[in-house]
């Protein structure tokens, strides 16, 4: 077991982060908020660069962590990023340009994921990201399957709370959400999934 626990760690030092990543994420710790790990960006990047001219959404900013990943992998592709708090928003506005993206190609949308992606166009982006409440985390995941194209990629991060999901004796409503949206993917005919435990685990959907 210690050797398996290993594991984790040594994903996320073998991937190097770079200066505005960095700031992103000690900007994150400021605010409390748990960004992706390194090995969890680094597995954004590659979704990512399978449409490196694309567009993206990401629901759920933080600090612009995950954000940045998503760019480094398609740096050239639009991303439209969610959050409901204007001073993440600030954070990560100043972060993308550090790391020279355009404002142009990061388009920040303050409010709630709800409110926001029913505007949305759908089979519109070729990625979408789901890091965000818990709570809604069902109808984020159904929305973006919607927004998404055939063959295009909706990653949902977080959904082994560090391993409670794997153990029926936790009930707790956060686990019990993440469970659930497991068990609601698995039968599904019409996705193409896979289940990473890289970071705190990260779900991958292809609508076929």
């Amino acid at each position: 077991m210690a050797e398996i626990a290993a594991r984790w760690p040594f994903a996320d030092a073998f991937v190097p982060e770079d200066d505005a990543i960095d700031a992103a994420r000690e900007a994150a710790q400021q605010f409390g908020i748990e960004p992706v790990s390194p090995a969890t960006g680094a597995a954004l990047a590659l979704a990512a660069a399978a449409n490196p001219s694309g567009s993206m959404i990401e629901i759920g900013t933080g600090t612009g962590v995950s954000g940045l990943w998503l760019l480094k992998g398609a740096p050239e592709a639009q991303l439209t990023t969610i959050d409901v708090d204007l001073d993440h928003h600030q954070v990560a506005r100043s972060v993308f340009q550090t790391a020279g993206h355009p404002a142009r190609r990061t388009r920040l949308i303050t409010g709630t994921a709800a409110d926001v992606l029913p505007r949305m166009n759908e089979w519109a982006y070729d990625l979408v990201f789901v890091d965000a409440d818990w709570r809604g985390v069902h109808g984020y995941v159904e929305t973006a399957l919607r927004l998404v194209r055939p063959g295009g990629s909706v990653l949902v991060s977080h959904v082994l709370q560090q391993g409670r999901v794997a153990s029926p004796t936790k009930r707790d409503p956060t686990t019990v959400a993440y469970r659930e949206l497991l068990a609601s993917v698995r039968d599904r005919e019409d996705l193409l999934f896979g289940l990473s435990t890289v970071g705190d685990g990260l779900l991958h959907l292809i609508p076929r």
